[in-house]
């Protein structure tokens, strides 16, 4: 097919669109709580609640991707993402903000799962790995250049010029799609009614059992890192809050240069690549717990190795699942991506429950003894059917 890698770039940033939307006006909370003179708690609930629909719309846009085709449901996701993008820009009041705040999220929901699925479609076998970590990478940007985005614009305009710059990205996204997505789905692919019990079976076979739980487990350590490492280093090293920000930069680096080399790694065995990067996902949680409180340096240096090895993982992990579910990709991904949304939401609650026990080592000790232990599992799963898909 023609157009291939500007359409997997053109995909990409449609499921880009959704960490950016999440975090584009981070920086400007406190200006957002007096425009629309309501409380701080309510202007982070409409990024909470972002997220809750954000990750609800994988297990639906899934199925829908299956049964209606990539095309369609591709566009009717970014239409519904502008018009809700013009909602946020008119809302005078905070409740009228999470409403549409909500509506965006339905929306560009369909970004990430349609990406994945129509990549599945384009490539074949171990031709997937490279763009998917072109897709990873895309993805791992939006949370990083949300915030900075976001700031810039407030200096110069008041809040509800982020609208317009998210309703601007997004018709390109759209305008992007609509001339060059055309419909990937396999024509002998027939249409299958969804049933629950598919979510079932995806999460009972080896394959989607052992990367959907890692996907849960990885993100649930990425966010216990970004709910607690400020309170690290503010206790142990006294930074101020622009030095902790850039302190959280090698670790979405690391992110974006792991996926770019997972991207590479064609020529590996994808079973090993998946458990391998996960023992040292281990590996570097321990050396994290064991040199935070020493330096610096080397706590800089280990969540940036964390952030590494987590990158590589991912464009491995959602090619095996896409060559593993051939004729409901699109629902594994669903599963997949809910999953990964799952893992961010538990972290912080049960990192919390879990510090106010003990100590952050406890915290960062727990989710360490964790993926240690499904990585052995993980392990006797993947590594005893040694068949390498081609």
């Amino acid at each position: 097919m023609k157009h291939r890698t500007l359409l997997v770039y053109l995909v990409a940033f449609a499921a880009f669109l959704g960490p950016f939307s999440q975090t584009i006006y981070v920086p400007i909370i406190p200006e957002v709580t007096r425009e629309l003179h309501t409380t701080p708690f309510l202007v982070n609930f409409s990024i909470s609640i972002y997220t809750v629909f954000l990750a609800l719309m994988q297990m639906v846009y899934g199925p829908l991707t299956d049964s209606l085709g990539r095309r369609k449901v591709m566009l009717t996701g970014l239409l519904i993402y502008l018009g809700a993008t013009i909602g946020c820009y008119f809302s005078e009041t905070i409740e009228f903000l999470l409403i549409f705040r909500s509506l965006q999220a339905v929306g560009i929901a369909a970004g990430s799962v349609v990406a994945v699925t129509v990549i599945g479609d384009l490539f074949e076998g171990k031709d997937r790995i490279q763009p998917m970590g072109t897709f990873q990478m895309m993805v791992s940007l939006g949370p990083v250049v949300g915030p900075v985005a976001g700031g810039f614009l407030s200096g110069s305009f008041d809040f509800h010029m982020i609208f317009i710059a998210l309703l601007c990205v997004g018709f390109l996204v759209l305008s992007g799609n609509f001339v060059y997505l055309k419909e990937t789905k396999p024509a002998t692919q027939k249409k299958q009614n969804f049933k629950f019990t598919d979510f079932i079976h995806i999460l009972k076979n080896r394959i989607g059992f052992s990367v959907i739980g890692l996907g849960f487990i990885q993100y649930y350590a990425l966010y216990n890192f970004l709910v607690f490492l400020p309170g690290i280093m503010s206790d142990r090293y006294a930074l101020s809050v622009e030095q902790k920000g850039l302190v959280f930069l090698p670790l979405s680096l690391g992110i974006v240069v792991g996926s770019f080399i997972g991207g590479k790694l064609r020529n590996f065995d994808e079973r090993k690549v998946v458990v391998y990067s996960a023992l040292l996902n281990v590996v570097s949680l321990l050396f994290f717990i064991l040199v935070s409180n020493v330096s610096l340096v080397m706590l800089i240096l280990s969540i940036s190795l964390f952030g590494l090895f987590l990158g590589m993982s991912l464009p491995v992990q959602t090619a095996l699942l896409t060559h593993e579910f051939q004729s409901n990709r699109a629902t594994a991904i669903g599963a997949y991506n809910f999953f990964r949304y799952l893992g961010m939401s538990v972290g912080p609650l049960l990192g919390s429950f879990l510090f106010h026990l003990g100590s952050y080592n406890l915290v960062y000790g727990f989710v360490d003894f964790v993926l240690f232990a499904f990585t052995l599992l993980m392990g006797n799963q993947l590594l005893m059917k040694q068949r390498s898909f081609r």
